[in-house]
């Protein structure tokens, strides 16, 4: 199963998937509608000064908003990413909307993600699904290979103030934008019912939504497999899970409660 994917997955850090999800797009737009109305604790509005062209997000809410819900536990996601992966069993981390209205200028800046959670694991895949048309130049873009620099970069929010993580040594990323020729970036055009999977440590970015009159809308679902650790990062994480501290220590297999397996 998904051989051809799953070699280009471990060679270049993401890979673009054809039409897996074509039978879920109305079941996830309508989790995307429901979210959007009803945010969860850590919604946020990343163009607060804006009343159109908006950039914003939430996650953690996979359990409370039902579509999302039968997507983890009844799509073939999960063992889509046990096949991209390798592993033996694939757990859900979390989910995560991330909507760009038409209009919305907004970048999503270079980064990697690993160094935001407090999870570490060699297996690990996010897919991220877009529930709208994709240009090219509206999508999310790779930096082919960059998941095997064995490197972490400093984790910064999307507002650019950086994570103080006093526990990790941390390395500035490079300035990808100001040098893209050194580099081999990836981005694909996208139909509703596509998806990229991308590994936790490939660096990758995004532009505003400047074409047509189109939305943007994503949700992205994180998965782990086999051998997953907590990890304390001597500060925030993104998502924050607070609750995790006082009750696991720093390499800790991660809780099947919190993150349970699916396959």
């Amino acid at each position: 199963m998904l051989a051809a994917e799953r070699e280009a997955f471990d060679r270049d850090g993401a890979v673009v998937l054809r039409g897996l999800f074509t039978d879920w797009m109305e079941a996830l737009r309508e989790g995307v509608e429901y979210n959007a109305t009803h945010p969860g604790p850590s919604f946020r509005n990343y163009t607060p000064e804006k009343t159109s062209g908006r950039f914003f997000g939430d996650y953690c809410n996979w359990q409370r908003i039902e579509p999302f819900r039968d997507f983890v536990e009844h799509s073939t996601a999960a063992s889509v990413a046990q096949a991209l992966m390798g592993s033996q069993r694939a757990r859900i981390f979390h989910e995560h909307v991330l909507v760009k209205e038409a209009g919305a200028a907004k970048l999503t800046p270079w980064h990697h993600d690993e160094p935001y959670y407090c999870v570490s694991a060699n297996q690990a895949v996010s897919l991220w699904i877009p529930l709208d048309p994709v240009p090219r130049e509206t999508c999310v873009e790779f930096v082919a290979g960059s998941h095997k620099w064995g490197k972490l970069f400093r984790p910064r929010k999307f507002s650019g103030v950086a994570y103080d993580h006093k526990s990790e040594r941390l390395e500035e990323l490079p300035d990808i934008d100001a040098n893209r020729g050194d580099y081999q970036i990836l981005g694909w055009n996208l139909e509703p019912g596509d998806a990229i999977a991308f590994n936790f440590h490939t660096v990758h970015g995004a532009p505003g939504n400047l074409a047509g009159q189109q939305s943007r809308r994503v949700v992205s679902f994180r998965w782990l497999g086999d051998g997953a650790r907590f990890v304390d990062r001597g500060g925030e994480t993104s998502p924050p899970y607070p609750e995790l501290m006082s009750r696991y220590k720093h390499g800790d297999p991660q809780p099947e409660i919190e993150f349970p397996f699916i396959v």
